[in-house]
C-alpha cells in the first residue's frame, strides 16, 4: 500500500482492473431483480461540463449502491448526435460533421471512463449511425401505414438569402442568424406524427408516474385539455353559405362579441385579400416574425379590419372580421371571438382599434369599467349573465349549458374537448439527420422506402455552407428509382427532428445487437426504473417519448406504456460571472479561473480584478454554468488536479441532486482533504485494519461505544441512500472517519476492522477509486470478495442498545445534573439514585420530599417543598 495517497495512481489501478473483469458488463440471466437506471444521453458537444458530471455521478451512485444490495443492475450510455451544432461547427470549421461528432464522442467517451462511471459499454449507441436510425424510418414507415403520420403545409421560418429553413433558435430579433435579412414564414409540405390521438392518454397516465409534481403539471399544461363549445358565425361568400368556425371555454360571454379576429394563415384572409391589396400587405409583413406560440405571445398585437361581416349565431348581429398576427392557425379553427370586455388579450385590442366593449357577465358587488382591464372576470364561478336577453341572471354552468343547446339546436355549434397539444412536426430541412424514408416519383407522389431498402443512408462526407441543406444537392444522395414504377425518382431531403433518436434510444439499450427494432431483452429492462436528467428536458422530450412509447405498445412491440417509472431531474450547477462592458453594452465575460476576487472583513465579495491585467471587472450574478458567460468548469481540470473521486464527492456532498448546486473552490479543497484522511488513516493503521483472526469485544465499553456510533449512522445513511439524499450520505461517512479516528486507540482490532469496513462501503457508491484501493491493501477483498459485489452493510440493532443511559435530573422541574443509570434499571433503583445525588442534596437541604416523577428514557423529577 503505497503511503501517500496518489489520485492518478489510485484510480488508474481501479479503472484497469475493472476493466480487466469487464466489470459493468450485464445481461439478463439473473435471478436477481432487476434495476435499469438510466441517465438522459448526451449531445457530443465536445467536453463534459459539470452538469454531466453531476448527472452520471447521480447515477452512477445509485447503480453502485443498488449492485450490493443485490440487484442486476444496468447503466448504459450513448450520444444523442445528429442535430444543429454539428452542422453549425462543420460551417465554422470546414468539416463534415460527422468528423467533428465522432471525434467528440472519442473525447467525451474518455473524461466518463476518467470519471469511473459504471457504464455497460457493449450497449454504447450514437443517434447517427444507421444501424440505430434504420429503426426510425422503419418505426416512421409503420406509422405511415397506420395513418398516424401523415403530410401537410406547415409554417416555417425561410431566409430568402441563404435560401433555408431556420430554427427558432436561428431567427434574432427577426432575422436570419447569418444573412441579417428578415425572415419570411413560409408554407412547405412537412410530416406530422399524430400525438393528440393519444393526449387523453398522455394526460391520464400521468397519474399511474412517480415523477416530480412540477414536471407532471408542465406536461399537463402542455396537453391542455379544455372544454368549452364549438360554433360557427354564418356568412356569404362568392354565392355560398358558410360557418366562421371558433372555439371558446367561455360560451357565456358569447353575447358580448363585437368583432372576430382570424389568422393571416385563414383561408378566409387569403380569399379576401385577394380583391383588397392593403390586406395582402398586412399578411405579407406579418410573415416576419416567430413561428412559435411563444413569440407570437410576446409580439405585439396588430390587426387589420377586412370590411367584411359574419352572422351572431344567436344575436344576428353583424360581426366584422378583422385579420390579426396573434392567432395561430394550428389551435381550434385558426379563429377567435373578440369579448373585449371579459378577456384581456380582447380588450387590449379593442382599446387600440377603438372597437366596442360589451358587458355581459358581472360578479355581484363588484364594478365594470371600460377603461381599465379588471382580472376578477375570470373567476368565472362567481359571474352571472347580464345584458344577455334570455341569458341574464344564468350563472357560468347554467349559462354555457343553455346557449350550448341553443347553438345545437341551430345547427351552429355543439360541447367540445379541446386540447392545446398540437400534432408533432418531425420535418427539418437540414442535412445532420435521420433520412425521411420517402422517394417522390413525378408519376406515382409520395412512395415510402420498401423495409428491405431500409437504411436510407446519410452521407457523411458533405459540409453545409448554410446556403441550404447539401442533401439537395448531392446527385448520389438525391438520384433513386421509385419502387412502384421504378422510373426515376429522388429522395426526400428533409431529416427529422432529432427528438425522435431521443425518444426510444433507452429501449435500443436493452438490445443494441437485435435485427428488429427491440427483442424479449426490452421488455426484461425496461420501464425503467429510474431516468436521470435535467427540468429543461421535462415537457418535449419527456412528452414525446411517452407518446412514442404508447404507440410501441399499441403496435405489439413491447407491454409496457410508459418509459419510466421514476423521474429524477437534478438541479443545475452555479457559478460566479464576471464581465467587462464597452461603451456599446457588448459584454466580455471572463471565467472564474482568470479572476481575482476581493473580499471584506465578513468574507462578503465586494470587487474583482483580472488576473491578466490587474484591471478591475463587474461582479455578476451567480448563474447556471454555460459556455455564453464563460463560467464553467473544465472536469478535466479538476481530475487532474483533485483526481475524479474528488469532483465526485463534492458534487454529491454539495446539494441534494433535486436542487442547485453552487460550485465552491473551498469546498472541492474540503472534499479532497477529507480524502487524503481517509487514506492516510487506512494507511497508519494498516497493521491493525488488516488483523482477518480477530473477533469484535461486545463486553469492550469503548468498543460498544464505538459500534453504537457507527451503527447508527449507518442506519440513517442506509435511509438517505434509499431515498437518495446522497448529500446526507457523505455527512454520515464523514461523521464515521471522525469517530473512528477518535477512538482506534483504545478500540480493538475486530471493531476497528468491522467499522472501517462500514465506512468503505458506503462511500465506495460515491468514490470507488479510493474505496476499492483500500478495500483491496488491507485485505477485505480476502474474506468479502469484489468490492463493487460485496454485501451491504447492514445494522446491527444489537450494537444500537445503550448499556447505560442518561437521564436529566430535576428539582422542583428545574435542571440541576444528569444521572447515569443501567437502561433496565428499576424504577426503585432510579429513585434511590436520584435521591443519593450530589446535586439533589444540596438543593433539598431543610425541605421535604413529596413525590418523585419519572419519564422513562429523558428525566426524573423529585418534588419537594
Amino acid at each position: 500500500m503505497q503511503e501517500k495517497y496518489v489520485p492518478a495512481d489510485v484510480e488508474a489501478a481501479a479503472q484497469s482492473h475493472w476493466q480487466a473483469i469487464d466489470a459493468y458488463k450485464i445481461n439478463e440471466c439473473s435471478e436477481k431483480p432487476k434495476f435499469y437506471c438510466v441517465s438522459m444521453l448526451p449531445y457530443p458537444s465536445g467536453k463534459l461540463h459539470m452538469g454531466h458530471v453531476r448527472n452520471y455521478t447521480i447515477n452512477d451512485v445509485m447503480y453502485r449502491h443498488l449492485r450490493m444490495r443485490g440487484y442486476n443492475v444496468l447503466m448504459p450510455m450513448g450520444w444523442d448526435a445528429f442535430g444543429m451544432p454539428a452542422e453549425n461547427a462543420a460551417m465554422a470549421n470546414g468539416v463534415p460533421p460527422a468528423q467533428w461528432t465522432y471525434e467528440n464522442i472519442a473525447y467525451m467517451k474518455k473524461q466518463m471512463n476518467a470519471m469511473g462511471f459504471a457504464i455497460d459499454w457493449s450497449r454504447e449507441l450514437a443517434t447517427c449511425k444507421p444501424e440505430y436510425y434504420k429503426w426510425n424510418q422503419w418505426f416512421f414507415l409503420k406509422m405511415l401505414e397506420k395513418g398516424l403520420v401523415y403530410l401537410k403545409t406547415g409554417i416555417v421560418n425561410w431566409d430568402p438569402v441563404d435560401q433555408t429553413v431556420l430554427s427558432n433558435e436561428q431567427v434574432i430579433d427577426g432575422r436570419g442568424w447569418r444573412s441579417g435579412v428578415l425572415v419570411e414564414k413560409r408554407e412547405i409540405p412537412m410530416y406530422y406524427m399524430r400525438i393528440t390521438d393519444y393526449a387523453d392518454d398522455l394526460l391520464q397516465d400521468l397519474n399511474k408516474l412517480d415523477w416530480p409534481e412540477r414536471v407532471k403539471v408542465m406536461q399537463q399544461n402542455w396537453i391542455g385539455k379544455s372544454f368549452g363549445v364549438t360554433f360557427g358565425f354564418p356568412y356569404t361568400l362568392d354565392g355560398e353559405q358558410k360557418l366562421l368556425y371558433v372555439f371558446t371555454t367561455r360560451a357565456d360571454t358569447i353575447m358580448g362579441v363585437t368583432f372576430c379576429v382570424i389568422s393571416t394563415e385563414h383561408p378566409l384572409a387569403k380569399r379576401l385579400s385577394e380583391d383588397k391589396p392593403e390586406l395582402k400587405t398586412f399578411i405579407n409583413e406579418c410573415k416576419q416574425g416567430g413561428v412559435t406560440e411563444a413569440s407570437i405571445a410576446t409580439q405585439e398585437k396588430k390587426g387589420i379590419a377586412t370590411g367584411f361581416f359574419v352572422t351572431h349565431p344567436l344575436s344576428g348581429e353583424s360581426i366584422e372580421i378583422w385579420i390579426g398576427n396573434y392567432v395561430v392557425m394550428s389551435y381550434g379553427e385558426g379563429a377567435v371571438m373578440g369579448v373585449p370586455a371579459h378577456d384581456e388579450r380582447d380588450f387590449a385590442f379593442a382599446h387600440k382599434y377603438n372597437l366596442p366593449i360589451k358587458q355581459v357577465i358581472t360578479v355581484p358587488g363588484k364594478e365594470f369599467s371600460i377603461e381599465v382591464w379588471q382580472a376578477w372576470y375570470g373567476d368565472k364561478e362567481a359571474t352571472l349573465c347580464i345584458n344577455s336577453g334570455k341569458y341574464n341572471g344564468l350563472n357560468y354552468h347554467a349559462a354555457i349549458d343553455t346557449i350550448a343547446a341553443d347553438l345545437n339546436s341551430k345547427g351552429l355549434g355543439k360541447k367540445q374537448v379541446m386540447f392545446r397539444l398540437r400534432d408533432w412536426g418531425i420535418s427539418r430541412q437540414r442535412y445532420w439527420g435521420t433520412p425521411i424514408p420517402i422517394i417522390h416519383c413525378d408519376a406515382c407522389g409520395a412512395v415510402p422506402v420498401p423495409e428491405k431498402d431500409l437504411p436510407v443512408v446519410l452521407p457523411e462526407n458533405l459540409v453545409p455552407d448554410g446556403t441550404g441543406n447539401p442533401l439537395a444537392t448531392s446527385i448520389e444522395f438525391l438520384n433513386c428509382t421509385c419502387p412502384k414504377c421504378h422510373k426515376p425518382g429522388r429522395r426526400e431531403t428533409d431529416t427529422m427532428d432529432t427528438f425522435v433518436d431521443s425518444s426510444w434510444y433507452f429501449s435500443r439499450y436493452t438490445c443494441p445487437d437485435a435485427d428488429t427494432m427491440v427483442d424479449a431483452r426490452t421488455n426484461y429492462w425496461m420501464p425503467m426504473d429510474q431516468y436521470i436528467g435535467g427540468i429543461e428536458h421535462a415537457i418535449l422530450h419527456l412528452l414525446y417519448s411517452r407518446f412514442w412509447t404508447k404507440v410501441m405498445r399499441d403496435m405489439k412491440l413491447v407491454s409496457f406504456g410508459e418509459p419510466a417509472k421514476n423521474l429524477l431531474t437534478q438541479g443545475m450547477v452555479l457559478n460566479e460571472t464576471y464581465y467587462r462592458e464597452d461603451m456599446s453594452g457588448k459584454k466580455t465575460w471572463f471565467n472564474p479561473s482568470e479572476v481575482n476576487v476581493h473580499f471584506d472583513d465578513k468574507a462578503r465579495p465586494i470587487s474583482a480584478s483580472l488576473s491578466l491585467d490587474g484591471q478591475e471587472i463587474v461582479l455578476g450574478e451567480i448563474e447556471k454554468m454555460a459556455k455564453s458567460k464563460n463560467n464553467g468548469v473544465d472536469p478535466q481540470s479538476l481530475i487532474n488536479q483533485y483526481g475524479a473521486d474528488t469532483a465526485r464527492l463534492f458534487v454529491m456532498f454539495a446539494a441534494p441532486p433535486e436542487q442547485q448546486l453552487k460550485w465552491s473552490e473551498s469546498g472541492v479543497d474540503g472534499a479532497s482533504r477529507f480524502l487524503r484522511r481517509l487514506w492516510n488513516f487506512g494507511q497508519s493503521n494498516a497493521t491493525l485494519l488488516s488483523a482477518t483472526d480477530v473477533y469484535i469485544d461486545t463486553t469492550n465499553p469503548t468498543d460498544q461505544s464505538l459500534r453504537r456510533k457507527i451503527h447508527t449512522l449507518l442506519k440513517q445513511a442506509n435511509y438517505d441512500y434509499q431515498r437518495a439524499q446522497y448529500n446526507t450520505v457523505v455527512s454520515a461517512a464523514m461523521k464515521m472517519l471522525n469517530a473512528i479516528e477518535n477512538d482506534h486507540r483504545t478500540s480493538g482490532a475486530g471493531v476497528m476492522r468491522e467499522c472501517y469496513g462500514i465506512l468503505l462501503r458506503i462511500l465506495y457508491p460515491m468514490v470507488p477509486h479510493i474505496t476499492h484501493g483500500l478495500w483491496t491493501a488491507l485485505g477485505y477483498d480476502r474474506q468479502s470478495g469484489e468490492l463493487l459485489d460485496t454485501t451491504w452493510p447492514e445494522v446491527d440493532t444489537s450494537a444500537l442498545i445503550q448499556a447505560e443511559i442518561e437521564l436529566i435530573l430535576q428539582v422542583n422541574g428545574k435542571v440541576r445534573g444528569s444521572l447515569k443509570i443501567a437502561r433496565d434499571a428499576s424504577r426503585q433503583s432510579i429513585e434511590q439514585a436520584a435521591l443519593g445525588h450530589e446535586m439533589t442534596i444540596k438543593f433539598s437541604k431543610g425541605m421535604t420530599q413529596k413525590k418523585v416523577i419519572i419519564v422513562p428514557g429523558r428525566l426524573v423529577n423529585l418534588v419537594i417543598s
